[in-house]
């Protein structure tokens, strides 16, 4: 009996190749409508309206870098945590605390000589020129720079490469935080994508469409410093083609007619 033949004389077996069949016909492409983005929609949850970005706000558990230059180096080393003398540093998790000056929960920061500035509420540019009064004590001639430290991008869900990210500009994008994480994947939701940003009252999670094309005009299309990005996968992920183990269905039905050959030959 060849193959062809048992499966035509068992109804189960005929019915679950079909089943199988539909279920990669229906879930085993995705249209270029799923995955394109900026597309013109006719019923958009955005106004239409520019946005301006917002200037990020230091808070309590911020870090903070700062670097005092003058013409005497031993002045500025008297600023300058551990002797940093360069403003174009790099900082990882482990160095954070040592290179910089942690915010503190009242949202104050401690500076040598200086004293305890409160600095939660105010933007970097308001911040150097908080110092750069409190120095004039000290010498007239201080050029100073304050860079934030945790300034991060978290990207998490249906992307090629999840994980976290420096945020090396100051105006980025939510289409460039994504190519920091190799994109969306294919079968990663693009009209529900989560921002997840922290505000004065705690998290706020904001879901934005990326095949709308006026999406430029939200007020989250620049992300903002400790921002997570999560990408949820499609529904029906389960059943896609690329995911699903085929080899291993097929060769469990193969397996089960050839057993019930064995076990009851044609007569």
């Amino acid at each position: 009996m060849t193959y062809l033949n048992s499966w035509q004389k068992h109804p189960p077996i005929r019915a679950i190749s079909l089943i199988l069949l539909g279920v990669i016909l229906l879930n085993g492409c995705v249209t270029t409508k799923r995955t394109s983005y900026l597309q013109e929609h006719k019923k958009s949850p955005y106004t239409g309206e520019y946005v301006p970005p917002e200037d990020y706000l230091i808070r309590p558990n911020d870090n903070i870098y700062l670097n005092v230059a003058t013409p005497d180096p031993r002045i500025s080393a008297m600023f300058n945590a551990m002797g940093q003398m360069s403003g174009d540093v790099g900082f990882d998790e482990a160095s954070a605390h040592i290179y910089s000056y942690p915010v503190e929960i009242d949202g104050t920061v401690e500076l040598p000589y200086i004293g305890v500035l409160h600095v939660a509420g105010m933007t970097l540019p308001e911040t150097k020129e908080l110092i750069e009064t409190s120095l004039s004590d000290y010498v007239n001639d201080a050029t100073v720079t304050v860079k934030l430290v945790n300034n991060n991008v978290t990207v998490l869900g249906e992307v090629a490469a999840p994980g976290v990210y420096p945020l090396y500009k100051e105006r980025l994008n939510v289409f460039q935080a994504l190519a920091l994480a190799g994109d969306i994947d294919t079968y990663g939701d693009r009209y529900e994508v989560s921002i997840i940003r922290q505000g004065e009252e705690g998290s706020i999670v904001k879901k934005i469409d990326m095949t709308d094309k006026n999406i430029i005009d939200s007020e989250f299309y620049y992300i903002m410093p400790n921002d997570v990005v999560y990408v949820k996968p499609m529904k029906g992920k389960f059943f896609a083609v690329e995911s699903m183990p085929w080899t291993l269905i097929f060769t469990a039905i193969t397996t089960f007619i050839l057993l019930e050959n064995y076990i009851s030959p044609p007569q």
